[in-house]
C-alpha cells in the first residue's frame, strides 16, 4: 500500500514518529544519568525541554496564523478574538483562586495534547476507508492517552503539569482504577489483534499509523504510569508532543508550499531558513519565559523586580495568553486530514 507520509519516510520517521521510542530507549539505558541531570543540571533541562521545546512549539503556530497576512484578514474575528477571549477567561478563572486557574488550564492542556495524537492518527489514516477498523484506531488513541491521565488523577505522582495539587480536587471521586485498567488492556489487546489481522489478511500495513499509535501508548504509559519521575515525564511528554508539532508546521506551512505562496515567509524555505525558523520560535519562547521568571517565578534567574501579588490576577492571565491562544486556535486552524494530499 502507499504509505501516507506527511512529507517522506525519513522526515516523518525522525521528527514525528521516532521521538517517543528514542526517548524511552534513553530513559531505560541511562536512568542513573537522568537522576544526575535532575539533581545537578535542572536549569539546563528546564531551558532545553520547557523553553526550547514546549514553549517554542507554541510559537511555531505563528507560521500558520499571525505571520500570514491573508489568513488573518480572512478570519479577523478568530485571530483577534481568541487572544482577547483567552485573557478574559484567565481573568475570570483567577478570581476563583490561583489553584483553580492552573487546574483548568492543565485540563485544557491535557485535552490539547490528546487531540494532537488523535489528529496525527487521522492524518496517517486519511487514505483508509471509514470502517469499524478506523473506529478501533480512534478508540485506541483515546485509551492510550486518557487512561494514564485518569490514573494520575487518582494516584499521587512526583510531577505536575503546571503547579502542585492541580488535580487534587479529583481525589474525592470514587476509585475507578481497577475498572479502567481492565478496560485499557482490553482495548490495547483488541487494537493489536485488529492490526495483526489486517497485516495477515491483506499483506499490507500502515507503518506510520501503527508507529504513531504504538508511540502514543508507550510514551503516555511509561511517562505517567510506569515511571514516577519528574524529568522522565517531562522528557516523554514534552519531546513527544513538541517536536512533532514543530515538524508538522514546518513541513505543511513552509516546506511543501511554493515560494510564491509563502510571500515574505519564503526566506524560511531554504536550508538556512530552517535554522532561521528555529531561531525565531526559540527567541519568542525565551522572551516569554524570561518574563515569567523575572515577574512571577524567580526560580532560575531574577532581576529583583518586585511585583505585588495583588497584580498577579491581571499579570498571570496576560502571560498565559500565548499558550491558551495556541490551545484554543488549534481546534480551528487545521483542515480535516482527509483533505491532505
Amino acid at each position: 500500500m502507499k504509505q501516507p507520509w506527511i512529507h517522506n519516510a525519513k522526515t516523518d520517521g525522525w521528527f514525528i514518529l521516532s521521538p517517543p521510542f528514542l526517548i524511552l530507549v534513553v530513559v531505560f539505558l541511562f536512568q542513573d544519568q537522568i537522576h544526575e541531570l535532575e539533581r545537578h543540571y535542572s536549569f539546563y533541562t528546564w531551558l532545553f525541554l520547557i523553553v526550547f521545546v514546549d514553549v517554542a512549539h507554541v510559537y511555531s503556530t505563528l507560521f500558520k496564523t499571525y505571520f500570514i497576512r491573508e489568513e488573518v484578514q480572512k478570519r479577523k474575528l478568530l485571530y483577534y478574538g481568541i487572544p482577547a477571549l483567552s485573557w478574559i477567561l484567565g481573568l475570570l478563572l483567577y478570581q476563583f483562586g490561583s489553584l483553580t486557574f492552573w487546574s483548568v488550564l492543565a485540563l485544557i492542556a491535557v485535552f490539547h495534547f490528546i487531540r494532537q495524537q488523535y489528529g496525527f492518527m487521522r492524518i496517517y489514516a486519511r487514505f483508509e476507508p471509514d470502517t469499524w477498523k478506523k473506529r478501533i484506531d480512534e478508540i485506541a488513541v483515546y485509551s492510550a492517552t486518557l487512561y494514564p491521565m485518569l490514573y494520575w488523577f487518582k494516584t499521587p505522582r512526583a510531577f505536575t503539569w503546571f503547579v502542585e495539587n492541580e488535580f487534587n480536587w479529583l481525589q474525592n471521586i470514587p476509585d475507578y482504577r481497577n475498572f479502567i485498567s481492565v478496560l485499557y488492556f482490553i482495548i490495547l489487546f483488541v487494537w493489536v489483534a485488529k492490526t495483526v489481522f489486517e497485516v495477515v489478511t491483506t499483506k499490507q500495513f500502515n507503518l506510520p499509523k501503527i508507529a504513531l499509535i504504538s508511540g502514543t501508548y508507550l510514551s503516555w504509559y511509561f511517562g505517567i504510569v510506569y515511571f514516577n519521575n519528574d524529568l522522565v515525564f517531562t522528557f516523554l511528554n514534552v519531546i513527544s508532543h513538541g517536536i512533532p508539532y514543530v515538524a508538522l508546521i514546518y513541513i505543511r506551512e513552509i516546506k511543501q508550499k511554493k515560494s510564491a505562496e509563502l510571500s515574505h515567509l519564503s526566506v524560511f524555505k531554504s536550508t538556512f531558513g530552517i535554522f532561521l525558523f528555529i531561531a525565531v520560535i526559540l527567541c519568542f519562547a525565551f522572551f516569554e519565559e524570561f518574563l515569567w521568571e523575572i515577574l512571577v517565578w524567580n526560580e532560575h534567574f531574577s532581576l529583583n523586580i518586585d511585583v505585588l501579588e495583588k497584580w498577579f490576577q491581571f499579570l498571570i492571565p496576560l502571560l498565559v495568553v500565548p499558550q491558551l491562544t495556541h490551545y484554543l486556535l488549534d481546534g480551528f486552524i487545521w483542515k480535516k486530514p482527509k483533505k491532505l494530499k
